[in-house]
């Protein structure tokens, strides 16, 4: 849980003396504070104007400190060795009513395991994954999002995850590595997705970094790299793994047009095990809700249509024969629109919303028509 409110600044550099800004605080880590009282903040992010990341943080009061939390069991240090660690008790600790049920746990039994780049990527997977079971007649999955550590620490920044529970669209949020605060902690992703199995009781897995994400504009330097990563883990358990691609018809950046780099890098470099690479098929029905003319809108479909052959044509390096992955094309069309956008949350990827960039949306959303498929329901 965190504490979102507005503080008069005294000066820092970039914001001057006087400001008003939006500041958060984990209650958990640095108590709550009160009107009046004078605090210590974080002001980096919001000095640098960054996007998911734009807030002041509350560090500590000034004033009397709050009161120790009471003694809890679990040994799991999250934000290792930094003054605001917080230790948890994880789903996989010794002290854990689960622990004897994950200690030799070592198979999900062919679980499907969604694994996508950003975090944006989520409500639109599960938006997917609902509409496939109504399409096909099928009981709504019980859907576990596993939140990496690439982004956000705190599982409570994201108003997706907390939206998404308080709508029945997510059973539990497990928290790994060193991110925290979910409805269960875990060490690494593979206990997390054991949890999301034998705990929770998932009948489909999203695998995410939790809100923000870094990047440096090289090969290498960014944070979705892990999406490799989660789909080697959800492979060697026995799950079955699926690629979300990040694309996009609207990003100014060349290297994040049709599908990012990211996506090929993490899934064609660093995933060692074969998942499938889910490619939307985009007709003009993908485009029918969008507001505009019926020739703006012709203009669009047209457009995402020209989008769609290009991502198919990159997704290719990915695939068979040229890549260890399988290619899976699912129909992007009015269904996946219209479930998009009656989600219980904002759609919105690096500022864009699902009628300035529908294709982010609809290739997320299409992995999750799939995923469901593949469930056992």
């Amino acid at each position: 849980m965190e504490i979102e409110t507005a503080l008069d600044i005294d000066g820092a550099p970039g914001l001057g003396s006087g400001a008003l800004v939006r500041a958060l605080a984990y209650p958990s880590l640095v108590g709550v504070p009160h009107v009046g009282e004078r605090v210590l903040l974080n002001v980096t992010a919001l000095a640098r104007g960054l996007g998911t990341g734009g807030y002041a943080l509350v560090v500590a009061p000034t004033g009397p400190l709050p009161a120790d939390p009471p003694p809890s069991p679990g040994h799991l240090v999250k934000a290792r060795y930094t003054p605001l660690q917080t230790m948890v008790l994880g789903v996989d600790d010794q002290e854990s009513e689960h622990h004897a049920t994950l200690r030799d746990a070592d198979d999900l039994g062919g679980l499907p395991v969604v694994v996508a780049d950003l975090h944006s990527a989520l409500p639109a997977i599960v938006a997917g994954a609902r509409l496939g079971a109504a399409l096909n007649g099928r009981p709504v999955p019980r859907v576990a999002y596993l939140m990496t550590d690439g982004g956000a620490l705190p599982a409570g920044f994201s108003r997706t995850v907390a939206e998404l529970a308080d709508a029945g669209w997510i059973e539990a949020c497990i928290t790994i590595g060193q991110a925290f605060g979910g409805d269960l902690e875990a060490v690494t992703v593979h206990t997390g997705l054991l949890a999301a199995r034998l705990v929770v009781g998932a009948d489909l897995v999203v695998v995410a970094q939790g809100p923000g994400n870094l990047g440096t504009g090289t090969r290498w330097g960014f944070s979705g790299v892990s999406a490799g990563e989660a789909i080697n883990a959800a492979a060697v358990l026995g799950g079955r793994p699926v690629a979300s691609l990040r694309v996009s018809g609207a990003d100014a950046r060349e290297r994040h047009r049709g599908v990012s780099h990211h996506s090929l890098t993490a899934y064609g470099r660093v995933a060692l095990a074969p998942a499938d690479v889910v490619v939307p098929v985009f007709t003009s029905a993908s485009t029918l809700g969008l507001p505009g003319s019926d020739g703006a809108a012709a203009l669009v479909a047209g457009s995402l249509e020209a989008l769609g052959r290009r991502i198919r044509q990159q997704a290719l390096a990915l695939v068979a024969p040229y890549g260890r992955h399988r290619l899976v094309e699912v129909d992007a069309g009015e269904h996946l629109f219209a479930a998009l956008a009656g989600a219980p949350v904002r759609l919105s990827t690096m500022g864009r919303g699902l009628d300035a960039d529908p294709a982010a949306f609809l290739a997320a959303g299409a992995a999750g028509v799939h995923a469901q498929a593949l469930t056992t329901l």
